[in-house]
């Protein structure tokens, strides 16, 4: 067995030793992998549910008709001799004719009460045509609504006519009356049930159906003239809820054989065992069944309604056969209808099945309407054969012997038939057969456990299982057996309906009026039960008390509070998880249970779990911290201030790693915001007045010469690629060039970590994107300025946020909002911009509205004058604006008109959405309004709709969410006990997976060959192409012949083999920020790209360089307190120079800024982050939380990380020129463990070696190379290479590095310091010199370098052919 699973892990078993995939490549953990990087958050798509029977119905009353005339054989039928005589099993000769009658009318409605014992019965026995119509009338009087049955027996009476009618009698029996059926449908109305029993009775069934439809068109045609006769009456019922079942075919007679009885039919349908034991006895095969015989059929003992009995277990076997024929041909509604919608239907309906069989045996087809497909040849019926046969072999013994009846094998080989389907299928076939009869078993509890457990693994199959096994009527058996106590159903009983809650969750409501819920509470505070099965049974509880008063009351009565508390510290994730969800459902919007909570000081506990290690538990603690908040009862002060503690906890979620929980936290936080909505407006006034009064440095002085290369309008711009976390960028490079420009109107060196997409600008209003569209004035503050409000408040940085509240806790959680509407990940700050637009919206419309006519723009950012707005458009894009450029103008839609035209000066540019347009409404505002008065009313502004700002789709209401709990549900419907696809040895999955390790085994081997016979070259180049903007930053796919090239807020990536383009996409960082580190995560399985810009925030990209559109997997803001204003020295202009010069080219001398590095682990999942902090913060991308925080003690950035996990080292290069190594497993005090002072400048590169006795490499902007043993305090080598350093890198395999020059030239030594090659031109012809060299990067295995220069090209060298 451990050879076996030895087996599964390791593809390498059967390969050549050449081939062998590394194992080292199976054992690295992926990062960012899980569902929720996958996957939309979002619950699944509702299946409409048509199991629950809409119109359940009964049968109330029954006519018995009887047309016998005993001893009188009607003229049109010839009998045989010896003749079928036997009416409901008594010989009508064998006493006189009146008696026989009474006593055959006694029998038929005894027949009829087995299966329905509470109706009314009414016997006419050789009735007039008045008796009939008196008796029916009044059958319908008292059902009212419900069902009638007319049973029909006309053996004494001629066959039925061709033009509809049956016969009754005159009162002296003298003479046969006819009976018109649409004079019977009249009478019985509808619903109603007619059975049959006579020769030709389909023609009956034509008749009916002719006269329906006549009656239909009647009715028509009554409706259209009023003068019509039927006009003035009243409706007549609609036929169509009327089923007949009848006899034979129109053309047949009834069989006269006198071995069965004259009524077979109505024997098939009310005595269904009697008459299958004795049909069984007279086929041939009976006499392999020694000793039974037709009056041993008589004596089986027991009784039909007791099902340990012989006689009530073959019974029950009819019922489970019978059954599963029907659901297995039917269709699935006419099944509902026919067999679970009325129970004498039903029974009717199965024992039908069975006439269809006998009668056929003797040439007589048995007709219904609705029309049933043929069954008599089903295979079903061979399992029912042989069940008989069993029973009746035992019988002799039984009955002279007194033996025990041994029970029937039937069941338990039904149900191993079903085990089979389940082990042994394929996904996509027909639904297993037995289920039905795995219902029957439920019943019995001798197979009950086996049977809970095979459905509980069919309904794991996925939602389609769960509504087939809901149609098939498994509810009402499921809900009867949580009135068990029986112990080990329990893990059976919660599974199955965890499954069905998470396919149907209206079923809530049936388990609380069955108290339901108690069951599921019990198996939730039992101590022994298994943590999976407390996970389902919470999951349950969440799903009953979700929006369901009802449910929360119970629930709460039922002490779920308490019960939750208690395990909220429980180590298995999914059920903390749940426990948090629960208690968040349970008190929403239900005052009671939170002050309930509050008495068990929930809030506090659920603190705990806001760092919790798992992102999804986190999320869960948020929302229900969310809806604790968001409850809107009467407010008093101590409710208030439990508020705003748990707001200020929530706070400290700002920068988690997880947009799940950010976002999370926007919807818990705008809870808190719609509850103190007059205080927010407040702050909301305060930070715009700010912001207003707040100058902007005029755009002239701000360009930075970089900003505005010349690339830009060159013709050669590649069309950016569209990217799904963007929606809204579609928009062409033009449009690109448009907004770049535009940005730089707003520029200003103090910029904030802002997530400034071009979409921001272009959205259309539909999408739901960073910004609503600018000309509509969707959004009242527009991203600039929240950015501005963001930087301008009182104290910009986010950590004084958290402490010491000296302002409200309301202007603490808006600056949370304003941070949040600038995070990296778009959805976040979606929803952060919705909250605080929708706020901002209802300050500025209900506060003042004369202040708005005065100021004409109260958000206005204060951009530079009109006109050189417009030179700046001009400048750039190369094309003027439209007058109203709104977001359909870059998202290729076509341009609306604008509505306002003389409004407008022509050169507003399309992004400063003003209250000026709200103006011309303004006047329509009382001076008095209230706070939470909704604006005037849609009708006085119909004709300026189209740019109302009332009807603010983009604005959030107080239902905002984000669909993480049904998200989580989509887990308990989705199959958990199946093999993930990427255990399963022949998925797909696996077989790529195998097939990269095999790939990456290969340039590991093919790379370590040429680097060990040592490279004595490297500049024959093997790729050379113009990147679309200046390289900052270039790294090599490790094991694909691709490379990502950042310029400073798109990435492009190159196949360099066949030297094309893959993909370019915008990175979605803000326009003062750029990119200063990549790193490719899993590069050895499925490849993430990971980009760093120098704001602090990271973001992770999927799918570039192949034909899909590249998705944002995540982002977060990695370091927070980078924002630019704390970057190095103070901000003189020698500082700002220095940045200007470190934006082209990547590393200069002095403090300029580093920007963020990142080094990163694959075999430990972290992520290290610095740059112009003082920490170096560790992350673990597994939680997506920081886990250290390592000071780095040094007064200046940190420019350069490298780490080793073996040793858990990390070496940094400094700014100030030292090297600086700290030991991660140590306390933040002495985790420093050496520091090297040797180089006297800014250090370009530290490198660490991997092996065990790795020495530190380290390069400083004055070319000194130092090789440092980690032991010794001193360097142990110095190499002196060239100076003005821009760029270097070391190869980790080769020992070489390659050093690049702002002087044009890039030079590579080996690890003695020989120059073993020196680049200065490109190849070819008309080589021309290479520009300043912006960044270069060597391959991880190859010998590969790749350079990026200042004049955009990007090349790569490699070492002589030969080698290679």
């Amino acid at each position: 067995m451990k050879m076996d699973s030895e087996l599964l892990h390791s593809p390498a078993v059967c390969l050549a030793e050449e081939e062998e995939a590394d194992m080292s490549d199976w054992n690295l953990p992926l990062a960012f992998m899980k569902k929720r990087h996958s996957e939309k958050i979002e619950g699944s798509k509702a299946l409409a549910q048509s199991w629950r029977m809409k119109d359940r119905m009964k049968t109330v009353s029954v006519a018995l008709v009887l047309c016998l005339n005993v001893g009188v054989d009607p003229p049109d039928v010839v009998k045989t001799s010896p003749c079928a005589r036997l009416e409901c099993w008594i010989d009508p000769l064998s006493m006189s004719p009146q008696k026989a009658l009474e006593t055959i009318g006694a029998n038929l409605q005894k027949q009829y009460e087995n299966w329905q014992p509470r109706a009314r019965y009414k016997q006419s026995l050789d009735p007039t045509v008045d008796e009939v119509k008196k008796l029916c009338t009044s059958l319908r009087r008292n059902a009212k609504e419900e069902r009638v049955l007319f049973h029909y027996n006309g053996h004494g009476v001629p066959r039925p006519t061709v033009n509809g009618e049956i016969w009754v009698f005159n009162k002296n029996y003298t003479q046969y009356i006819p009976l018109s059926v649409y004079d019977l449908q009249t009478w019985m109305g509808s619903p109603s049930i007619f059975v049959y029993d006579c020769s030709n009775a389909g023609i009956i069934v034509k008749s009916f159906k002719q006269f329906a439809l006549q009656r239909e068109q009647e009715l028509e045609v009554a409706a259209i003239n009023p003068n019509h006769p039927l006009a003035q009456m009243p409706l007549p019922p609609s036929m169509k809820n009327c089923i007949q079942l009848a006899a034979c075919e129109a053309s047949e007679l009834l069989p006269m054989n006198p071995d069965l009885p004259a009524d077979l039919f109505t024997s098939c349908l009310t005595t269904p065992i009697k008459i299958a034991l004795r049909w069984f006895c007279m086929q041939k095969s009976a006499k392999l069944v020694p000793g039974v015989t037709l009056d041993l059929i008589e004596k089986i003992p027991g009784r039909l309604n007791d099902r340990r009995t012989p006689l009530g277990e073959l019974n029950w076997i009819f019922t489970a056969i019978t059954d599963t024929i029907a659901w297995n041909v039917l269709p699935r509604d006419l099944f509902q209808k026919l067999f679970r919608q009325d129970l004498l239907v039903a029974s009717l309906f199965r024992n039908f099945l069975l006439a269809e069989r006998i009668m056929r045996s003797y040439n007589c087809t048995p007709v219904s309407s609705p029309r049933l497909p043929p069954t008599y040849m089903h295979a079903m019926w061979q399992a029912w054969d042989l069940a008989v046969d069993i029973c009746l072999s035992q019988l002799p013994t039984i009955i002279e012997e007194g033996t025990a009846f041994r029970h029937s094998p039937f069941f338990a080989e039904q149900l191993t038939a079903f085990q089979v389907w389940l082990t042994m299928g394929v996904e996509n076939r027909n639904p297993p057969e037995q289920l039905p009869i795995v219902l029957q078993v439920l019943l019995s509890q001798v197979h009950r456990l086996r049977a809970l457990d095979l459905l509980g693994r069919f309904l794991d199959l996925g939602p389609w299982a769960v509504s087939l096994a809901l149609s098939v009527g498994i509810f009402p058996y499921v809900l009867k057996l949580l009135q068990s106590s029986a112990r080990e159903l329990r893990p059976l009983l919660v599974f199955i309906w965890a499954k069905i809650l998470a396919v149907d969750s209206s079923c809530q409501a049936d388990l609380v009026k069955d108290n339901g819920h108690k069951y599921f509470l019990s198996v939730l505070a039992d101590p022994y039960m298994p943590a999976e099965h407390r996970t389902m049974a919470v999951f349950i509880l969440a799903v009953i008390v979700n929006s369901y008063t009802t449910g929360q009351e119970a629930c709460l009565q039922g002490n779920l509070i308490a019960i939750c508390l208690e395990q909220l510290s429980d180590p298995h994730p999914l059920l903390r998880q749940w426990v948090a969800i629960c208690l968040g459902r349970i008190w929403q919007n239900f005052d009671s249970a939170r002050w309930c909570g509050v008495r068990d000081s929930a809030h506090e506990k659920l603190y705990s779990l806001l760092s919790d290690p798992i992102p999804e538990v986190r999320c869960a603690a948020v929302f229900a911290l969310g809806t604790f908040v968001g409850n809107s009862a009467e407010r008093t002060d101590h409710s208030t201030t439990i508020d705003h503690n748990v707001a200020m906890m929530l706070a400290q979620l700002i920068n988690d790693g997880s947009p799940v929980v950010r976002k999370e936290l926007v919807v818990a936080l705008s809870h808190l915001v719609v509850q103190y909505e007059s205080n927010f407006c407040t702050v909301a006034l305060q930070f715009m007045e700010e912001e207003k009064n707040y100058t902007v440095p005029s755009p002239a002085n701000t360009l930075e010469p970089c900003n505005l290369t010349p690339v830009r309008d060159s013709p050669a711009i590649p069309r950016l690629r569209s990217v799904n976390s963007y929606t809204n960028i579609r928009a062409a490079t033009t449009a690109r060039n448009l907004n770049k420009s535009l940005q730089n109107l707003n520029l200003n060196e103090e910029g904030g970590p802002v997530a400034f997409s071009p979409g921001n600008l272009s959205t259309s209003s539909s999408a739901s994107s960073t910004l609503g569209s600018p000309d509509n004035d969707e959004y009242i503050l527009s991203f600039e300025t929240i950015d501005k409000m963001r930087r301008v408040s009182s104290y910009s940085s986010l950590n004084s946020l958290i402490g010491v509240s000296f302002n409200s806790v309301y202007t603490q959680i808006w600056r949370v909002l304003l941070h949040l509407a600038a995070d990296p990940f778009p959805e976040v700050s979606d929803l952060a911009m919705k909250v605080l637009n929708s706020i901002a919206y209802k300050a500025t419309m209900n506060a003042r509205p004369q202040r708005i006519l005065d100021s004409g723009s109260l958000t206005q950012s204060a951009p530079a004058s009109p006109t050189s707005k417009g030179a700046h458009i001009h400048q750039a894009g190369g094309s003027p604006p439209m007058p109203s450029a709104s977001s359909s103008s870059l998202t290729n839609e076509v341009p609306k008109p604008p509505t306002r035209g003389g409004e407008q000066p022509p050169t507003r540019p399309p992004y400063t959405p003003t209250l000026g347009g709200q103006a011309p409404h303004s006047h329509q505002f009382p001076r008095t309004r209230k706070m939470f008065d909704k604006g005037p009313s849609g009708s006085e502004q119909a004709g300026d709709d189209a740019d109302d700002p009332g009807g603010h789709k983009a604005y959030m209401n107080a239902n905002l969410s984000t669909g993480l709990c049904d998200w989580s549900a989509k887990y308990f419907a989705q199959p958990v006990m199946k093999i993930p696809e990427e255990h399963d040895v022949e998925s797909q999955v696996r077989k790529e997976r195998e097939w990269r390790f095999l790939r990456n085994a290969r340039v590991r081997k093919q790379s370590q060959r040429i680097t060990q016979r040592g490279v004595t070259r490297l500049d024959d180049q093997i790729f050379i192409n113009r990147n679309p903007g200046v390289p900052s930053v270039v790294k090599f796919h490790p094991f694909n012949p691709c490379i990502a090239v950042a310029d400073k807020d798109s990435i492009c990536f190159w196949d360099w083999e066949k030297a094309e383009r893959l993909d370019y996409f915008y990175n979605g960082n803000p326009r003062y920020t750029r990119i200063t580190a990549m790193e490719y995560l899993n590069g050895h399985d499925y490849s993430l790209l990971l980009t760093a810009t120098d704001d602090g925030a990271l973001r992770i990209w999927k799918n570039f360089a192949d034909q899909r559109n590249p998705e944002m997997v995540t982002a977060w803001q990695g370091l927070s307190d980078m924002l630019p204003t704390t970057r190095g020295q103070p901000s003189s202009s020698a500082h700002s120079l220095a940045r200007r010069v470190s934006i082209c080219l990547d590393r200069s001398k002095g403090q300029g800024g580093a920007g963020m590095v990142v080094d990163w682990e694959q075999e430990t999942g972290l992520l290290m982050t610095s740059g112009d902090v003082r920490v170096i913060r560790i992350w673990d991308t597994e939680r997506e939380m920081k886990v250290q925080d390592i000071p780095t003690g040094a007064d200046s950035c940190v420019t350069c990380l490298s780490c080793d996990s073996q040793r858990s080292l990390i070496a940094a290069g400094l700014g100030d020129g030292s090297v600086r190594l700290y030991d991660r497993r140590m306390g933040a005090n002495e985790c420093r463990v050496m520091t090297y002072r040797e180089h006297s400048s800014w250090v370009v590169k530290a490198h660490l070696q991997k092996q065990t006795d790795g020495r530190i490499i380290s390069v400083s902007v004055d070319g000194d190379v130092r090789f440092f043993e980690l032991r010794s305090p001193d360097s142990v080598n110095v190499l002196q290479t060239v100076k003005g350093l821009t760029a270097l890198d070391i190869h980790p395999q080769a020992n070489l590095f390659a050093c690049g020059s702002m002087n044009q030239f890039i030079a590579v030594y080996n690890s003695n310091g020989d120059v073993i090659s020196n680049i200065k031109y490109y190849d070819g012809f008309m080589g021309q010199r290479i520009g300043a060299i912006s960044c270069l990067a060597f391959h991880p295995y190859w010998p590969h370098l790749a350079v990026g220069s200042n004049d955009y090209y990007m090349s790569i060298y490699s070492a002589e052919k030969r080698l290679r």
